[in-house]
């Protein structure tokens, strides 16, 4: 493949929305990354369910805090996408980097403040909504970013046209 990519769930809180998120990210060749505290166990049956027969093969990593996540994968900014309610720039606009970590905050919270604050606005984007919404699901939201990062690759997945 010429392109990796990561899914980062900082403090998910839904172990639904997780596991439903690895099967994405299963499918698309993604890494799922899992940034403590999560309001969920691992071990739960919930996750595993939401994955399917799939979460065996997720094999997420996680991660103490954000800062030993991007200290341990050597994260630089030009491989960064906040994505977030109020990001600065259409998900359509992302980066087309080779390798690209599209960074995700709780269903509730969305991206802590202090973690938006380290990267310049360029580096946030969203998915446009009706106001007739208040959110888009977390695992809805990550699909169609996951799904628009891959558009350009020159590599496509098996059964793509």
């Amino acid at each position: 493949m010429d392109h990796e990519r990561h899914v980062v769930l900082v403090h998910p809180e839904i172990h639904w929305n997780t596991g439903n998120i690895g099967r994405t990210c299963l499918g698309a060749g993604a890494k799922l990354h899992l940034v403590k505290p999560l309001g969920f166990s691992l071990d739960d049956r919930m996750v595993r369910r939401a994955g399917l027969d799939y979460w065996h093969m997720v094999d997420p990593f996680v991660w103490d805090d954000y800062d030993t996540f991007c200290r341990n994968m050597d994260v630089a900014d030009g491989e960064i996408a906040l994505l977030t309610k109020n990001g600065q720039k259409s998900f359509r606009e992302l980066p087309r980097a080779k390798r690209l970590f599209l960074i995700f905050g709780s269903e509730t919270l969305g991206l802590p403040e202090d973690i938006v604050r380290r990267y310049p606005a360029s580096l946030t984007y969203h998915i446009p909504i009706s106001s007739r919404i208040r959110s888009l699901n977390l695992s809805s939201a990550v699909a169609v970013a996951l799904y628009e990062s891959l558009r350009f690759c020159s590599d496509s997945l098996h059964g793509w046209s």
